[in-house]
């Protein structure tokens, strides 16, 4: 099965020979510049666009632009740039790669249990490949969705992967376009959906050209901490909408991939209507036809709940992270500050409606209000999690809830998050324990380089910890290979009886989710969550599912006995155990399903 998505830019394979297109408004003159053929002028084809079609490039050859006669420049939707991003584009032919997987209708939402994984730091090869070689251990684990972070090619061969700067490209370090086709495909052999992180906010500092030759690929109206935003609404935005729309489509259909997670859209600026998100919801909707399941998720800081209520599955849901956090871990630094008050009503809210802030004033925002209501939303639209990889590596040291909170408090928090009606996360190692960092780390040229380490120092200043210049020097250098390795998985901890230990511990709880959850969440309705708060050590949620049983979750989250009242039904989890009367032991959860109701 060949499977091909047709864009209106970049290079594409045709009968006639190889089609090239590119928009250069800023461009008085486009050449294509072959490595193994000639360099050829490209015809101007009206409104900033430059176009060729050549027999003498095919599948294979490499190629660049050369603007107004000087700088030759890769192509900006290159589907693979092998030299890196200041280097030569390679034409791609999707035809060449025969899909196996045509049965594979993906997986409905609700059995979402989701594993955020770094390609780079994920195995020991950092490829593809090492991805694929371990999907058996994550399917046995009962993850049923793993979440790239991004692969857009970077600059460098170590990175994050949110400074992408070649958004069709899957970065050379972690293989060739057909090593991330080959890790979908037996993803989906194993009943594995496989999510890519995208971003559609920002470019990253080093390997942009678009300021070169489409200037007007940015609008100067409104800024983002990475300067002038991506033009969405501004003077010739069609194209630059285009190029972002047709990128989400092209990851779907040409790497058949089950959905996207759209990074910080809450960094896009645009103010028109509809804008660039909900027109892109829309365009997906529309191109898959509910042939199959494609799931769209938003990161959104604003709390948009809006967005919810049309095109888009799911948000990931820092309230609860952040609700999570303050209560194992006691810390109220930064945004931290608005949770450590009230912290076990925010934290049940939470479960019970989704965002923790409403229309809430946020005192880390000066007293400014964030978020829309979202009670009446279904609890399947917000994806829980005590980790992942902004919550850890935007740490000073990158460390993980293992070496900050206690071992009883934390499987009491992952009891909570894993049996809750809301989609789980879990980021890359969490579910054996792992105490291995994932600082924030990145592969600059030397200039750059020094910038970045040197701002990363700085940023920390503003924490008492860190005001002591010393301290700030001890914070990993990102820049450093150092710092790479040591966020790389060691999966040969998982042999240590304490790892064993979490991974049937974790393995326990979400064949649990399997069997009793998910087969009544499929239309679990919202404005559903009742809300009780057990003084100030607990909480007791209740929420309806779909075949009217209540499922209920009573928790002493201290390490103090709580008195507390267990709702009636089947008793689906308790820990550590209440005994007979109505104390609850410090850190206990406890899970109830009462069947009948409706």
């Amino acid at each position: 099965m060949i499977r091909r998505h047709d864009m209106p830019f970049g290079a594409s394979v045709g009968d006639d020979g190889v089609r090239f297109r590119l928009w250069a408004p800023s461009a008085g003159q486009v050449t294509l510049c072959l490595e193994d053929g000639p360099e050829l002028p490209m015809p101007a084809a009206g409104e900033g666009w430059y176009e060729l079609t050549s027999t003498a490039a095919r599948a294979g050859s490499r190629y660049r632009f050369r603007v107004d006669g000087k700088l030759r420049v890769p192509d900006p939707a290159s589907r693979y740039n092998p030299d890196d991003v200041h280097g030569a584009s390679e034409v791609i032919d999707p035809a060449a790669f025969d899909w196996q997987d045509g049965d594979w209708r993906g997986r409905p939402w609700h059995e979402a249990v989701i594993y955020e994984l770094h390609v780079g730091s994920f195995s020991p090869e950092g490829t593809f490949a090492g991805v694929e070689a371990r999907l058996d251990d994550l399917a046995a684990t009962g993850i049923t969705a793993i979440e790239l972070m991004p692969v857009a090619d970077f600059p460098g061969t170590r990175n994050w992967g949110y400074d992408g700067v070649l958004p069709y490209a899957p970065d050379a370090a972690y293989g060739r376009p057909e090593g991330l086709k080959r890790l979908v495909q037996a993803a989906h052999a194993r009943g594995l959906m496989v999510l890519l992180d995208v971003v559609y906010n920002h470019f990253g500092p080093e390997g942009n050209y678009l300021h070169v030759y489409a200037r007007r690929f940015f609008n100067e109206r409104h800024r983002t901490p990475w300067g002038a935003a991506i033009n969405f609404d501004g003077d010739d935005a069609r194209p630059v909408r285009e190029f972002f729309i047709h990128n989400a489509l092209y990851w779907l259909e040409e790497y058949h991939l089950d959905g996207l997670r759209l990074d910080a859209v809450h960094a896009i600026k645009d103010d028109s209507r509809p804008d660039i998100v909900e027109e892109l919801g829309a365009r997906v909707r529309a191109a898959l036809g509910g042939r199959r399941h494609a799931h769209l998720v938003l990161e959104n800081d604003a709390n948009t709940a809006r967005y919810l209520a049309g095109d888009f599955d799911a948000q990931w849901n820092d309230d609860i992270h952040h609700c999570f956090h303050t209560l194992l871990t006691g810390e109220a630094d930064g945004y931290y500050h608005d949770y450590a008050q009230n912290r076990y009503w925010l934290l049940g809210r939470c479960l019970a409606e989704g965002f923790a802030f409403q229309g809430e004033a946020s005192s880390f925002r000066g007293g400014e209000t964030r978020g829309e209501p979202s009670r009446q939303l279904p609890p399947t639209r917000f994806v829980s999690f005590l980790q992942n990889h902004d919550q850890i590596g935007n740490r000073a040291f990158g460390e993980r809830l293992t070496e900050l909170a206690e071992p009883a408090a934390l499987r009491a928090a992952a009891a909570i998050q894993l049996l809750a009606p809301n989609p789980p996360l879990l980021f890359m190692g969490e579910e054996w324990g792992t105490r291995r960092c994932f600082p924030f780390f990145c592969d600059f040229g030397p200039e750059l380089a020094a910038a970045v380490t040197e701002g990363r120092r700085r940023e920390f200043a503003r924490f008492e910890r860190f005001q002591d210049p010393k301290a700030r020097q001890a914070i990993p250098d990102p820049s450093a290979p150092a710092t790479f390795a040591a966020a790389k998985l060691d999966w040969g901890e998982r042999e240590a009886p304490a790892h064993r230990e979490w991974l049937r511990f974790y393995r326990a709880l979400l064949n649990l989710r399997r069997q009793v959850l998910v087969p009544r969440l499929a239309r679990i309705p919202g404005d559903n969550g009742d809300l009780d708060v057990l003084g100030e050590q607990g909480i007791r949620v209740a929420w309806y599912l779909d075949d009217g049983s209540r499922y209920a979750v009573t928790a002493n989250l201290s390490d103090r006995p709580l008195r507390a009242w267990v709702p009636e039904g089947e008793v689906v989890y308790a820990a550590p155990s209440p005994g007979e009367s109505d104390t609850l032991p410090p850190w206990c959860v406890v899970w109830t399903l009462e069947r009948g109701h409706g």
